[in-house]
């Protein structure tokens, strides 16, 4: 628990774009930039009066390394204000967010805008060791004789096939697993079917369609804000949403993870995406110092860590001990949102509720947490079919459960993800 309070003054996110199998119109750096430009514009501080920006980034490009420091320059923020990166896989825009709590809780700042980003449509694209290593010799050929040597054994295969960047990113190092492949591992542990998955993410896309047709996800709404490129088109919505989706259109689409048993799809999976959201926390001095009208605070956070290999169950280990800590239930709560990476990843947080063993084996409970009532989760819609930006994702939870809490006249509600390499992520947040 926090010894005193850390407000959430604001929030801005961009449209989240899918990727089209090529680079996306916006670099990450210039999401990021303009959804933190118009949200600090209607603010009654100055970007200058920032303690300090920190951004979570899962894969920043390499001209935009520091990209915390090279966004808040952009912003208008000032050589003096601190900007600085952070990363912890999916949820690195959460772990911003914790660190700006931390540094208010301790004193070292008042005022941080803090969230998260990336444009994974322009991960890059790598070449083999074979095609790295001639390129080597090449630089080191001292003669004519050499380069031409060198031109002989030109490993045209290995040109011709280079490493998909996001695809190394997204298998877990230490069991050799792609997430997808963690996800068919909680459906054949708690028997999630393949209809389940489906209908979940039908559902997913359905609650997108109406909350962008309430006008909850249309831009200007107060979280959602449209970006302009080069030419002055702007991106305004939220492109990843299917309004035809359906069971039928779903069932057509062949298992990506285990080709032969699996039945985790590219329909019932999250969506590769670009975004960035931001969140601006401040103390409670700052709030009386600048005049601020917080939406929200944060009330608690939790990490938890797992087996790597059931890494989507994240949510379950980091939300349940602030359950115990604040002597509540699952249903104590007003809202849930739990990231949806996958369908079955969700739908096994559900089920390891219910499962008492679970719950006593893994959780330290007594016995099992039990039912979540799925109306009060993602009531939105999520990542399936918002897509999941990697880096923004921990942030658009928390800033999302902020708005809904207001917009449904609501007060406690909690943002959980589940995170590659075997972590999970959660804040209880209130509104005011």
């Amino acid at each position: 628990m926090m010894n005193k309070p850390v407000y959430v003054v604001d929030g801005a996110r961009t449209p989240f774009l899918k990727a089209k199998n090529r680079p996306g119109v916006f670099s990450a750096g210039d999401l990021a930039t303009q959804a933190g430009k118009t949200l600090l514009v209607r603010q009654k501080f100055e970007p200058a009066q920032l303690d300090e920006v920190i951004l979570g980034c899962a894969a920043p490009s390499v001209d935009e390394v520091n990209i915390g420091r090279v966004v808040a320059l952009r912003m208008g923020c000032g050589q003096k204000v601190p900007g600085w990166t952070v990363m912890r896989n999916c949820a690195s825009g959460m772990q911003a967010l914790d660190s700006g709590i931390s540094n208010i809780l301790s004193g070292r700042a008042s005022l941080v805008m803090a969230g998260g980003v990336d444009a994974l449509s322009r991960a890059p694209l790598l070449y083999p060791e074979r095609a790295v290593l001639w390129f080597a010799d090449m630089a080191g050929a001292r003669s004519a004789g050499q380069r031409a040597a060198l031109f002989a054994r030109l490993p045209f295969k290995a040109m011709l096939a280079p490493v998909i960047g996001i695809m190394k990113g997204l298998t877990d190092p230490m069991v050799g697993l792609l997430m997808g492949q963690t996800a068919e591992n909680l459906a054949h542990r708690f028997g999630i079917s393949r209809a389940q998955m489906d209908a979940y993410s039908v559902r997913s896309h359905q609650r997108v369609v109406r909350a962008q047709d309430e006008g909850a996800l249309a831009a200007g709404g107060g979280e959602v804000e449209a970006v302009y490129d080069a030419k002055g088109n702007a991106y305004a919505l939220d492109d990843g949403v299917r309004r035809d989706s359906s069971m039928e259109n779903l069932a057509k689409l062949k298992p990506f993870f285990d080709r032969k048993y699996g039945n985790v799809t590219p329909g019932n999976s999250s969506q590769i995406t670009d975004g960035a959201a931001w969140l601006i926390l401040a103390s409670e001095e700052a709030v009386k110092q600048h005049g601020l009208s917080p939406i929200g605070r944060i009330v608690d956070a939790e990490w938890a860590g797992l087996d790597p290999a059931q890494m989507g169950l994240g949510p379950v280990h980091a939300a349940t001990p602030i359950l115990k800590r604040h002597n509540l239930k699952l249903d104590s709560l007003d809202y849930w949102e739990i990231n949806e990476a996958f369908a079955a990843q969700v739908l096994g947080c559900l089920a390891a509720w219910k499962d008492e063993a679970y719950c006593k084996e893994q959780l330290g409970l007594d016995g099992a947490m039990g039912a979540m009532d799925e109306e009060r989760l993602n009531v939105d819609g999520g990542a399936i079919a918002l897509g999941h930006p990697v880096g923004a994702s921990g942030a658009r939870i928390v800033l999302h459960m902020l708005r809904l809490l207001k917009r449904k006249n609501a007060r406690r509600g909690m943002a959980s993800i589940c995170i590659g390499g075997g972590l999970g992520g959660a804040m209880l947040v209130e509104a005011l």
